[in-house]
């Protein structure tokens, strides 16, 4: 089984090269995240037509993460457990939850599309809410493995952190900046001292996820490793590859993130003629 994820930036916008993408890769499940789209407004049509079902959770035009997979999902969970808040009050004096978090269980593999909050800056109450939200994921992660020990798990998607100093193309560009702070690097490892690893870091040590869009980043290859596939030891026994695409960078519209892809030694009804990776 294929499972990738993509910060889509934007699907409606990426639309036909990430379903072409799906096809050329052979690609089971993919998990995304900034979709930026309501359910409604997702190009439901293009994946079907590609041969994938989708689970979405958008609400405006910021955010938002979503599955496509060729394969059953069930279990469909949208947030975790006490998932923070931030934003304007509404009606009821309460901030709205924003769509971050998407769980499913597909092959009996149990996956979340993460798009972890940026954090802004140092000082920034969008700092403090990024901290927290990655407080609560800990603990719901922590009482699910718990409760469900044997089962592979994966966190996957842009998690807004560069855990390393070289996760990134200059550490002193990035000094009193966030995605580096030991505060945020802190809460990475407390998922590596609940039993997950970076499982696509043994496979693929060098190499990057984002570049922005400006100041010539690609071509120079500045870029940051903040894309991560966070596995349990049963779901990292499972990899036989992985790799970062990183040739989705290039060309006419692309996401300002790549792919990261692994394989999974988990035989499914998809499995006749599927092509290795190099």
């Amino acid at each position: 089984m294929r499972v990738a994820t993509w910060n889509v930036n934007s699907i409606r916008a990426r639309v036909g090269r990430v379903t072409d993408w799906l096809v050329k890769a052979d690609v089971d499940v993919l998990a995304m995240q900034e979709i930026k789209c309501k359910p409604e407004q997702f190009p439901v049509d293009a994946f079907e037509a590609a041969g994938y079902e989708l689970e979405i959770h958008g609400a405006n035009q910021w955010n938002g993460v979503a599955f496509a997979s060729r394969l059953p999902m069930e279990d469909a969970r949208r947030e975790f457990t006490e998932i923070p808040r931030f934003g304007k009050p509404g009606a009821d004096g309460l901030s709205p939850v924003e769509c971050r978090a998407l769980a499913v269980t597909i092959e009996g593999v149990r996956l979340w599309s993460l798009y972890v909050p940026n954090g802004r800056a140092l000082d920034d109450p969008h700092y403090t809410y990024k901290l927290e939200w990655l407080d609560r994921l800990a603990a719901d992660t922590r009482a699910w493995i718990a409760a469900n020990p044997e089962t592979p798990l994966a966190l996957m998607g842009d998690w807004n952190i560069a855990p390393f100093d070289y996760d990134v193309w200059d550490i002193d560009v990035f000094e009193g900046s966030t995605h580096v702070s030991e505060p945020e690097r802190e809460r990475f490892r407390a998922f590596e001292a609940l039993g997950l690893s970076d499982v696509a870091r043994e496979r693929v040590p060098d190499g990057y996820t984002y570049w922005d869009y400006k100041q010539l980043r690609f071509p120079r290859n500045e870029g940051m490793r903040i894309d991560f596939i966070m596995g349990t030891r049963s779901f990292d026994d499972l990899i036989v590859d992985a790799r970062i695409e990183r040739n989705e960078r290039k060309g006419e519209t692309p996401s300002d993130h790549v792919p990261v892809v692994v394989d999974l030694d988990l035989e499914t009804a998809l499995d006749d003629d599927r092509p290795m990776i190099f």
